[in-house]
């Protein structure tokens, strides 16, 4: 019997440290909700987490990107019908001033309604932003086409969703002839019956690039549902490596 070093104690307070120790990792893994506090818990668990995690918020700031640009181009799709609502109108006040029951008077006011009108397809395509940026022309002063809008919508710079230039304004729709007709002007029924084509024409201008603004928004909207998909997907695979079992470390 040896009596100077005392083993068992050492063996047993040793094994009491460590238990300790093991009690003291799982109280703060219950605590926190965590697996991996610090990086010793897990090293290469940690270092694949932190790279899920990064990943996922990336998507989620992308599907917010999405969101933000299909609310933008709703704006410039409601402002372009308005527009094109202007332009039934001219229309149908150049097939009255085409026909021949209606007299030089009659003429004369229906020009001056439809510079009006026109005015006011003009305004809409000035004033028709999201939070500062023109949609359908180049600024609030310039008339000539906008810039392409590019939509940031996945974690690489080149996940890009892009829009064509616009110039929804009587300059871009060819109708700053028919703009100019004001009290005064005579408007005649060969006149009308020649604008009636141009309002055609700026009509199959419009619709086009209305069609390219909802073309875009399904793309934005596609992207919304797989980029909301991946972003669970990723939190799910990031769950498993960093959150703990609450069962299994209970029974720890």
């Amino acid at each position: 019997m040896r009596i100077n070093t005392n083993i068992n104690s050492m063996t047993a307070n040793e094994a009491a440290q460590q238990v300790g120790k093991n009690i003291r990792g799982s109280l703060e893994k219950l605590g926190s909700g965590l697996r991996i506090n610090k990086a010793s818990d897990d090293a290469s668990g940690l270092a694949i987490a932190d790279k899920l995690r990064t990943q996922a918020s990336g998507i989620k700031q992308s599907v917010e990107n999405a969101t933000s640009a299909s609310s933008l181009l709703q704006i410039a799709d409601k402002a372009m019908a308005e527009q094109s609502n202007i332009l039934d109108i001219v229309k149908a006040k150049l097939i009255q001033a085409k026909t021949s029951t209606t007299s030089e008077d009659g003429r004369t006011a229906i020009a001056k309604d439809v510079s009006k009108l026109l005015t006011q397809l003009d305004n809409i395509a000035s004033q028709t932003n999201y939070n500062g940026v023109t949609l359908l022309q180049n600024s609030a002063q310039a008339t000539t086409a906008s810039g392409v809008l590019s939509f940031q919508v996945g974690e690489d710079k080149s996940n890009t969703i892009d829009t064509t230039a616009t110039q929804s304004n009587t300059v871009g729709l060819v109708l700053t002839t028919l703009k100019g007709y004001t009290t005064g002007t005579a408007l005649t029924a060969t006149l009308a019956g020649v604008q009636m084509d141009s309002i055609d024409t700026a009509l199959t201008k419009l619709n086009a690039s209305r069609s390219d603004f909802g073309s875009v928004q399904n793309q934005l909207e596609s992207s919304i549902r797989n980029l909301s998909t991946t972003h669970t997907n990723l939190k799910a695979a990031e769950s498993v490596i960093r959150d703990v079992d609450y069962a299994a470390e209970s029974a720890n």
